[in-house]
C-alpha cells in the first residue's frame, strides 16, 4: 500500500506540474557507428501550416527588432520547417546540428529596450540563429553563456498568446543542449544525456521527474496519458528499448515509432487541458546522412529530403517544398523543391 501510495502522489504530481503546457516532444537516438537522429513532433491546437525549406549559406539576417537588431550572414546551409512561414520551428544544417523549438509556458524573456544597448532577436529566429552560424552543440553554448543578445517574443499574430518557448539543440557527435528562459535569464542544460524533451515544467524538472520514472521498469508500468510528463517518460524508455543499429532503414522506422508514440491522435483536444493538443506533424533528422523526414497527419506518406543534394553554397538557391492544400510527396522529394522568394521572418510591428 505504501508503494502505490508514492507511485499514486507522483503520478499526481506530473499531472499537476504540466496543466498549463501546449504539447511536443523531442527524442534523441544514439546507435553505433555514429548513428544519430533527433525527432520531434509539432503539437497544436490549431492549425499550424508548416512548408519545407532549404536555405544556402550567404544569406543576409537581421534580428527584426530595429536599430539593435543583431546581424549576421549564414555561414551555413540548412534545411528547415517553418510555421506559417514567419518563423523556424525545426530544422537541421549542412554540418549536422538540429535544432527544435518547443513550447514553455513557464518562460519569461528578458526586457528588451529598443534604445538600449544590448542587441536583440526575434524569437521567430532563434532557432536560424543557431543552424546559420554554429555546427557543434558545444561551440553554441560556449558562445551563448555571455548572451550576446536579448531574445525578443511577442503575441502569435491574431491570437491573444504570447509566445513562450525553449530550444533544444543536438550535433552530429550525439551531444545536447536545452535553452531556457527563466525570470529573463538564459539557463543552458548542457550534456549528451539530454536526449529527451517535452514542455512545462522548466527542464530542470523533467529531470527530476524522470529519474523516478527511472525507478519502475518499463516492462512494469508505463503513464500512458497524452500530458506532458507521461509523453517525457515513454519517450525516455522507448528510445533507449528500440534496437541499436546501424542500419539506417532501421533506425529511422524505430524512432519513427518512438515519435508517434508519443504522439497525440488528431481531432483530440480539451478546452479544459490545453496541454492536450492534436500532433500535426513529425520530423526525423538523420544527422549522419543529413536527410530530413518528414510527415503529416494530413497525408499517407513519409518523405524525405536529402541535404547533402542541393547546393547550399553562397551560389545555391532558396527553395521550397509547398505543403498548402495538402500536398502529398512520397519518398525522395528533392526533385518537388522549387526556387522561391525568401519568406519574412515576424519581428517587432
Amino acid at each position: 500500500m505504501k508503494n502505490f501510495s508514492l507511485i499514486f502522489f507522483s503520478l499526481f504530481l506530473c499531472i499537476s506540474y504540466f496543466n498549463y503546457s501546449e504539447a511536443c516532444t523531442r527524442v534523441v537516438y544514439k546507435g553505433p557507428e555514429n548513428t544519430i537522429l533527433t525527432a520531434r513532433s509539432m503539437d497544436w491546437k490549431d492549425e499550424i501550416p508548416a512548408n519545407v525549406w532549404i536555405l544556402p549559406q550567404g544569406i543576409e539576417r537581421s534580428g527584426e527588432v530595429g536599430s539593435l537588431s543583431i546581424k549576421w550572414k549564414s555561414k551555413y546551409g540548412s534545411v528547415v520547417t517553418t510555421s506559417w512561414d514567419i518563423a523556424t520551428a525545426d530544422g537541421m544544417n549542412e554540418k549536422g546540428l538540429v535544432a527544435n523549438l518547443l513550447w514553455l509556458g513557464e518562460s519569461q524573456y528578458p526586457k528588451f529596450d529598443p534604445n538600449g544597448k544590448t542587441k536583440g532577436l526575434a524569437i521567430s529566429l532563434w532557432a536560424q540563429y543557431y543552424l546559420d552560424n554554429f555546427a557543434t552543440v558545444k561551440e553554441a553554448v560556449e558562445y551563448s553563456r555571455t548572451e550576446p543578445f536579448a531574445v525578443v517574443s511577442d503575441y502569435i499574430p491574431g491570437t491573444e498568446r504570447f509566445t513562450t518557448v525553449h530550444l533544444s539543440l543536438s550535433d552530429s557527435s550525439g551531444d545536447n543542449a536545452v535553452f531556457e528562459y527563466i525570470n529573463g535569464k538564459l539557463v543552458i542544460h548542457h550534456s549528451p544525456e539530454y536526449t529527451v524533451m517535452t514542455n512545462s515544467p522548466v527542464f530542470e524538472e523533467q529531470l527530476a521527474l524522470n529519474n523516478y520514472w527511472k525507478g519502475i521498469p518499463g516492462t512494469v508500468m508505463l503513464p500512458g496519458t497524452n500530458r506532458a510528463a507521461d509523453r517525457f517518460v515513454r519517450a525516455s524508455y522507448y528510445i533507449n528499448a528500440i534496437p541499436q543499429t546501424a542500419d539506417t532503414r532501421s533506425a529511422v522506422a524505430s524512432v519513427f515509432s518512438v515519435i508517434r508514440n508519443c504522439s497525440v491522435p488528431y481531432g483530440i483536444s480539451s478546452e479544459t487541458e490545453p496541454n492536450i493538443s492534436s500532433t500535426r506533424w513529425r520530423s526525423v533528422a538523420d544527422q549522419k546522412n543529413l536527410v530530413y523526414y518528414f510527415e503529416t497527419v494530413f497525408t499517407p506518406n513519409t518523405f524525405w529530403v536529402n541535404l547533402k543534394d542541393f547546393d547550399v553554397t553562397p551560389k545555391g538557391k532558396i527553395m521550397k517544398l509547398d505543403l498548402s492544400n495538402y500536398q502529398t510527396y512520397n519518398g525522395k522529394s528533392n526533385s518537388n523543391f522549387k526556387e522561391s522568394k525568401p519568406f519574412k521572418f515576424l519581428g517587432l510591428n
